[in-house]
């Protein structure tokens, strides 16, 4: 009898045909995964239209306009950094106590920072509230576990087209009660004119509804959200802390709730259930090419959301738009509809039509031409003024942007097709994002400090473009790594 072959790069059209039969979505939780998906967003979407004029109302640039950049770039960073150190922990103790008691903590955790930041008075404590927030937070990881433990390999790309419609949401509720709710007692005196409270706190009022939309949403998950994993015999959470994730795997049987979909075959009667892994078991060449890929994109993709908002913020003659936190807040969310409905429409057809890998490159390609954009922006900005050719190519930069938002779900599917078994998609994803979280730590801080570096006199104005123009091949480079699809890693198992 002749073996099959497990070689990553057989021609798909040698291996045995897939089942063609899709499994249906299962709505009865998936719903609440579309609501999880929002918190994340719509926090981190609600400070970006006012931190640049925050960091000024706080003093510490001096009034050097250069350094507002360098200043944003740290504070976004700081989640990051804190991030880093405990997603994978996170990640990996969710798949020994669950999912929804990670996710419930992470919920709580975004709600007092939100209120945190808004009660800031200094740049210190904004910088502690993201701190926080990063250290408690693995909603998004989470999330996409437990997407994964709830859908197959012939669902996923369908539930991935519905993802955009939370993140519209949050990405465009966010900036528009970031932009339009800040400093309410200047804008809207014969409302809030009259509370020193908000005169004190500018930025507590965005703040807090935001807050308050994600304290609904934690009651909703408390009530409504069944777990996706469960462990027979479970060990207590003092034990695992004590004896530690990295020196061994717990030999006690994992076994799927009812609510899971599985492959067919997995789960069969008599058939021994799947057990985490340890660290070192988890870093396979798969894992790791998976892990390069979506750090280099990941690296790409915050520097150039922190970059944006100063970039419109910044005034005209020292290389931005000199554009109002409104506009700003403006811009964003209707950035946020754009992307959302695309991939609400399109995503999935995409995925069928040209695959994963295609989808992907194609998303970090059009990095380059989304950095060629800020240097002509701004030049037209300079000639003519806030003009329709600004505003031309300010769209084209935000639509460009669509393809690059596509990359996320692809990278969900690869991240599902790299993991050694299903018992370890928690500590997969988490090995993947601790690696993002580090991209995301070093692109909002560099990013910004370079560009604050190109603004200043003397200096090569043309500094920024040719750090992310570096960073976006990087992220093509990582991305011929990966196979032509994720079922070609899936079938080798």
């Amino acid at each position: 009898m002749i073996a099959p072959q497990n070689d990553e790069e057989t021609p798909l059209l040698q291996r045995p045909e897939q089942p063609t039969a899709k499994t249906p979505l299962p709505w009865d939780q998936f719903w609440i995964l579309l609501l999880l998906e929002m918190p994340d967003f719509l926090s981190s979407r609600t400070l970006i239209p006012f931190i640049p004029q925050l960091i000024r109302d706080i003093g510490v640039t001096h009034g050097d306009e250069s350094q507002v950049g360098h200043y944003a770039g740290i504070l976004q960073s700081s989640y990051y950094a804190a991030h880093t150190l405990t997603i994978f922990h996170w990640s990996q103790l969710s798949d020994h106590i669950g999912r929804k008691p990670v996710i419930l903590t992470a919920l709580l955790a975004i709600v007092i920072s939100m209120l945190s930041f808004g009660l800031s008075k200094s740049f210190f404590g904004l910088v502690v509230s993201r701190i926080v927030c990063g250290a408690f937070d693995p909603s998004d990881s989470m999330v996409k576990s437990m997407l994964m433990d709830i859908t197959d390999a012939t669902n996923m790309p369908k539930a991935y087209s519905y993802i955009p419609v939370s993140l519209m949401i949050g990405n465009t509720i966010g900036p528009l009660i970031g932009g339009s709710l800040s400093r309410p007692a200047d804008r809207f005196p014969n409302i809030f004119g009259r509370s020193e409270l908000l005169k004190t706190y500018p930025y507590l009022l965005p703040c807090s509804i935001s807050a308050f939309f994600i304290s609904i949403i934690w009651f909703v998950t408390y009530i409504c959200l069944k777990e996706s994993v469960s462990i027979t015999g479970k060990t207590p959470l003092w034990e695992l802390i004590k004896k530690g994730f990295f020196r061994q795997s717990y030999s006690k049987p994992r076994q799927l709730s009812s609510n899971v979909i599985v492959d067919p075959g997995e789960g069969s009667p008599g058939k021994v259930q799947p057990k985490p892994l340890p660290l070192r078991a988890l870093l396979t060449s798969k894992v790791l090419s998976v892990t390069a890929s979506y750090t280099t994109m990941a690296l790409f993709q915050t520097g150039f959301n922190s970059v944006l908002p100063v970039f419109y913020a910044t005034p005209i003659e020292l290389g931005g738009l000199s554009l109002d936190p409104p506009r700003i807040g403006t811009l964003l969310a209707a950035s946020g509809v754009i992307h959302g409905i695309f991939q609400l429409l399109f995503y999935a057809r995409l995925h069928d039509h040209f695959g994963a890998r295609a989808i992907y490159i194609a998303g970090v390609s059009s990095g380059i031409p989304i950095v060629v954009l800020f240097p002509v922006t701004n030049a037209l900005a300079r000639a003519y003024g806030i003009s329709m050719a600004v505003w031309l190519c300010v769209a084209i930069q935000l639509t460009l942007k669509t393809s690059l938002i596509m990359c996320f779900p692809c990278m969900a599917l690869f991240i599902r097709a790299a993991a050694p078994n299903r018992a370890s998609l928690g500590a997969t994803n988490g090995i993947v994002m601790v690696a993002a979280a580090v991209g995301r730590i070093i692109g909002p801080a560099s990013a910004a400090s370079v560009f604050s570096y190109s603004l200043q006199e003397g200096h090569d104005a043309w500094s920024i473009y040719y750090f992310f123009i570096a960073v976006a091949f990087l992220a093509v480079g990582t991305a011929l790594w990966l196979p032509r699809d994720p079922s070609v890693w899936e079938d080798s198992q």
